[in-house]
């Protein structure tokens, strides 16, 4: 459509030149509009030039393992530079063109485009680590490393924003007028249009330079033998630790320093080293006597961890509360599991019954999902009552505060909340007297806990 209408643009300025020279009727301003249109259309903003590309990381430098017997050794596991980023792109001008005078519209002059920013420049690479296999320490001297790390390169420079184009004239008056010359319906107004500048585009910001790449690192083993590799975490389904030991082992190290002092004279590695102390290996099996079989909980996960002071952390899911206990002997390590609950069960308290009056007012609560056996309960509560000064909808709180032991009995999965031997005054505890209860229930289990909020609203009732 754009393209349509420069093409027809010359014509449409001639007819309106040609127009301008007769008697004005109407309120159409021919040059007006079409200097308007050929402003929009034709004029642009300037581009903004494009971002730099970052530059690629250099590579870090090789691990290595060797044994030495004294003789000289030259390695090199520096890591590599990483490359410069490139420079941002230069801006395009913008297209200022002509300002044609006496258009019936404000004016903002196209602005000028932005700098592309340069980019980053690529980290240098980390130098490699060495693990030396040994039986005379003082054959380390002969070992002659370099695993330095690589230098970052550097940021690409920002590209150059334009100027915004100016405006020839700030402003000026554009007469309109309606009616026909000489009747009485024939008005001229005079309104003001302004032009403003165009802004400025900014220049891209420099490209951060590349981070250096770390110095590589010394281990050292007293041993003729490679280590055995590491398993010190295994992360299975909880069902199948039952009746199947896992075995978990580490590798134990202690960080020293001077690393340096080991080596050939020259040698670049960092200071912090570690010495081998010893291996751990250690066997786990859960031992299971929750009532459901193991099988329920199939799909939960159990992660057991090995540290250096040989114990077997054991964690399991979030969502499932376990009980039990754990004993090590003679590298064996069981945990038996007397109770397993899903967190979801945990939360599924409902109130039973609300019986008596008076002191004997109490409260029941079961345990739907029936697992109260195993998981420690205590209650809190909100006891309000209606305060017949504000009405039926008026209701005050008569006691607050935690239920204490002796007032909470447990037959099985259902309590009984003792409410009427609280200190609440009696007028609260009477028959008719409608009431409104918060029951906050805390439950817990090793070291899980959660709370529940049970709410209750009526009225005591008479004994029967």
């Amino acid at each position: 459509m754009h393209n349509d209408f420069r093409s027809k643009l010359p014509l449409l300025l001639t007819f309106c030149l040609f127009t301008s020279f007769l008697p004005a009727s109407g309120s159409v301003l021919c040059p007006a509009v079409a200097s308007d249109e050929y402003y929009k259309v034709a004029r642009n903003n300037g581009r903004d030039g494009r971002t730099g590309t970052d530059g690629r990381s250099g590579r870090s430098g090789e691990n290595q393992n060797i044994f030495v017997n004294g003789s000289p050794v030259n390695l090199d596991l520096s890591g590599k530079d990483g490359e410069d980023g490139e420079d941002g792109e230069h801006s395009d001008r913008p297209d200022c063109g002509y300002q044609r005078d006496r258009v019936s519209h404000d004016i903002n002059a196209p602005n000028g485009g932005n700098g592309g920013n340069g980019g980053k420049g690529g980290d240098g690479g980390n130098g490699g680590s060495l693990t030396v296999y040994y039986s005379n320490l003082a054959d380390l001297r002969n070992i002659s490393v370099r695993a330095s790390g690589g230098e970052g390169g550097r940021g690409g420079r920002g590209g150059n924003g334009t100027e915004g184009c100016r405006c020839h004239r700030r402003s000026w008056e554009v007469k309109t007028c309606t009616g026909i010359p000489g009747n009485p319906d024939y008005k001229c107004t005079d309104k003001v249009y302004r032009c403003s500048d165009g802004s400025d585009g900014r220049d891209g910001s420099d490209g951060s330079d590349g981070s250096q790449g770390r110095l590589g690192t010394l281990s050292i083993v007293n041993s003729k033998e490679a280590l055995a590799g590491d398993n010190p975490t295994v992360q299975l389904a909880i069902s199948e630790l039952t009746n199947k030991p896992v075995n978990l082992s580490k590798n134990k190290w202690n960080q020293r320093k001077g690393a340096t002092s080991l080596l050939a004279p020259g040698s670049a590695i960092a200071d912090d080293y570690l010495e081998f102390e010893q291996r751990l290996e250690e066997t786990f099996q859960i031992v299971w006597q929750e009532k459901q079989p193991i099988t329920s909980f199939g799909n939960q996960l159990v992660t057991l961890n090995l540290t250096d002071n040989k114990q077997v952390e054991v964690t399991f899911a979030e969502d499932l509360w376990v009980d039990g206990s754990i004993k090590n002997e003679a590298n064996l390590t069981t945990f038996t599991v007397n109770h397993a609950i899903p967190k979801k069960d945990v939360t599924r308290l409902a109130v039973a019954e609300f019986a008596e009056a008076g002191q004997n007012l109490n409260l029941k609560i079961v345990d739907l999902a029936a697992k109260s056996d195993a998981i420690n309960t205590q209650f809190r509560i909100k006891f309000r009552a209606q305060d017949n000064l504000y009405g039926f909808s008026g209701y005050k709180t008569e006691y607050e505060g935690d239920i204490p032991n002796e007032l909470v009995t447990r037959d099985y999965n259902r309590f009984t909340l003792a409410l009427g031997k609280l200190n609440i005054p009696d007028s609260a505890l009477r028959p008719g007297v409608n009431v409104d209860i918060e029951v906050v229930a805390t439950r817990s289990l090793g070291i899980r806990s959660a709370k529940q909020t049970i709410s209750w609203q009526g009225a005591i009732r008479k004994p029967r």
